[in-house]
């Protein structure tokens, strides 16, 4: 059994924030209708390359183990249709501009009127309300508004984009939690509601400590390169051979880091006998550990730093994180089936449950794949109904009647 075992959702979002909420959602249980519009909506399925036979391997990871149903919203007897799904729903979820889904007639009250225990997720940009209500927002503009590509860059004031698409996938996160709660208290009380998502407001919560720093301060921050305002030493540094890491959080580490370099004077030195001596500091010391670091290879130094509780590591690439024994051990890259991708493999589940565990899906669905099953299933459509709606545009399905 899977904890989410029995959870109905109704799928409406697209390329990354929303696609990752259900993802997490599909492999812990749940069953995910991933509703696009006939001949697949989802942007995601053309973010390539990579392309694994036909399919973008960027929509293959985000959408496997949900199923794929096609409605055209265009049509009334579409909207109707999505109505009468929502009726056998426990969540639905959408990352549509605010106001869209209402213009759909497909928004929060009209859902509710078919189904009052539904629990109604919308993931946006800046939320349904305040001035920037209706701005169009992706991953690297809300990088941008929230505050965070001003402080990720090189110490010379270069701002960069977060490697991977944190805003998007912070709010994946954060509709998940809030779907879950909202579960729970639909156990208490026998409702559902409506869960508003925003993704500026998920970056500024999980920023808490660099706006806590800056609201205790007055002080803007600026880029640190890989270093953190209040702690030091905390960053990469280059070795030999290549950079690696390293977090020296505690006078206890200090010390032992201090006999790790050959130099018990730093230890009580009033420039650094304290982190924040360390931190006021930072640059002369940053300098003078580069020069030390550099006359041996980064094994060497992990090695010594490890043995006393340092944490430190090597700055992997993705290959080497997808051959390594840690994440074999932990099943993090394991491989699925596709109808026209065929075997390839994907990302593991992030949380281990000794009870209920989670698992990958089955590869992600070709556009229309479970259509007229699902409707099928849930609505209880016999084969003429569905020609109907498939002869008029209504829906889309691979498979015969």
């Amino acid at each position: 059994m899977r904890p989410l075992a029995g959870v109905k959702v109704l799928d409406f979002s697209h390329a990354l924030a929303g696609p990752y909420a259900t993802l997490l959602l599909a492999d812990y249980g749940a069953t995910v209708y991933k509703l696009e519009a006939p001949g697949g909506s989802d942007m995601g399925r053309g973010w390539g390359p990579p392309f694994i036979g036909g399919e973008a391997a960027f929509f293959l990871g985000l959408n496997r183990g949900k199923q794929g149903i096609s409605v055209d919203l265009k049509k009334p007897e579409g909207v109707e249709l999505c109505l009468r799904l929502i009726e056998k729903m426990d969540v639905l979820i959408e990352n549509f501009r605010p106001g869209t889904m209402d213009r759909l007639g497909l928004g929060y009250e009209a859902a509710r009127e078919r189904n009052a225990q539904l629990v109604y997720c919308s993931i946006s940009g800046y939320g349904q309300d305040g001035p920037s209500r209706d701005e169009s927002a992706m991953d690297l503009i809300v990088q941008s508004s929230s505050g965070l590509m001003s402080i990720t860059g090189s110490e010379a004031g270069e701002q960069a984009r977060c490697g991977f698409s944190v805003a998007d996938v912070t709010a994946g996160l954060f509709a998940v939690i809030g779907i879950l709660m909202a579960l729970r208290a639909r156990e208490q009380t026998g409702k559902g509601q409506f869960i508003d998502v925003s993704m500026q407001d998920c970056m500024i919560s999980t920023m808490t400590s660099n706006y806590m720093t800056y609201l205790g301060s007055g002080v803007v921050p600026k880029p640190l390169g890989t270093g953190f305002a209040t702690v030091a030493p905390y960053r990469v540094f280059q070795a030999k051979d290549r950079g690696f890491s390293l977090a020296v959080g505690s006078e206890k580490l200090w010390s032992a880091f201090c006999r790790v370099l050959g130099r018990p004077d730093l230890e009580a030195h009033p420039d650094y006998a304290t982190n924040a001596a360390r931190c006021t500091n930072r640059v002369a010391l940053e300098g003078m550990l580069g020069a030390i670091f550099r006359e041996r290879t980064a094994d060497e130094w992990i090695a010594e730093l490890r043995e006393v509780g340092i944490p430190s590591t090597p700055v992997r690439n993705f290959a080497e994180v997808a051959s390594h024994p840690q994440s074999e051990a932990r099943g993090m890259f394991p491989t699925v089936e596709h109808p026209t991708a065929g075997r390839h493999r994907v990302t593991g589940i992030p949380i281990r449950m000794s009870a209920t565990p989670g698992q990958p899906g089955e590869g992600a669905p070709l556009a229309g794949q479970h259509t007229l099953q699902a409707l099928q299933d849930l609505v209880g459509l016999g084969p003429e109904a569905l020609r109907e709606l498939r002869e008029c545009g209504a829906i889309f399905s691979r498979d015969s009647l």
